[in-house]
């Protein structure tokens, strides 16, 4: 089994490192995010960092990355106070990780690539036309992450569309069925198989 020492990892060339530390922490969920400045310019990235935080209020969170340069989902999220989260979905891979490309904050990624920006609700921010999960998020909070720079930011779930085949009666929303994908690492896409689901757990008794 190969080892790091902490010593080992800051020695590390910087490429390995980052996709060494980037993909040993597991899968993660690869979601685009929509943002729309005040001025009407679109904006779409994609993101490995979206978290769940709580069911009441429904929270999600996010890290960004530090605002040493532009970051245009940042930016337009503060000028609104709105975006969406879009799962990615295996037919859109590379389109949606093309987003990751750095462009200047007067163009905007849906013109650069086939994804499509669709709008619901009356809502400000861009979905993604075709997502299977599509969620309306108002901004709540930022936290400043002071050991490396990064914002966890967190929004409120305004408004969720999904796909009505991957709804389920107990409210389950089975993502495989749609073909969602997992992001290992930082460019490593992943299509998880139908998920295992088991009963709610109670502690075992003691013999």
């Amino acid at each position: 089994m190969a080892y790091f020492s902490n010593k080992d990892i800051s020695e590390l060339n910087h490429f390995y490192k980052i996709n060494l530390i980037n993909s040993c922490s597991g899968y993660k969920s690869a979601n685009l995010i929509g943002t729309k400045s005040a001025s009407g310019i679109s904006n779409v990235a994609i993101f490995s960092s979206v978290i769940h935080l709580g069911s009441e209020p429904a929270l999600l969170g996010f890290i960004l990355r530090p605002n040493t340069v532009t970051r245009n989902t940042y930016d337009n999220i503060k000028e609104t106070g709105v975006y969406t989260i879009n799962h990615v979905h295996q037919a859109i891979i590379e389109e949606a990780h093309h987003t990751s490309a750095k462009y200047d904050s007067s163009i905007s990624e849906f013109d650069m690539t086939t994804l499509e920006e669709d709008y619901l609700n009356h809502f400000h921010a861009p979905y993604v036309k075709h997502a299977p999960v599509q969620m309306g998020m108002k901004y709540v909070e930022e936290y400043a992450i002071k050991e490396n720079g990064t914002i966890l930011l967190i929004g409120e779930i305004q408004h969720l569309n999904i796909n009505d085949p991957l709804l389920k009666e107990d409210g389950f929303v089975n993502l495989s069925e749609a073909h969602v994908v997992a992001i290992n690492g930082l460019d490593g896409y992943a299509l998880p198989i139908s998920p295992t689901r088991l009963d709610y757990q109670r502690p075992r008794k003691i013999s």
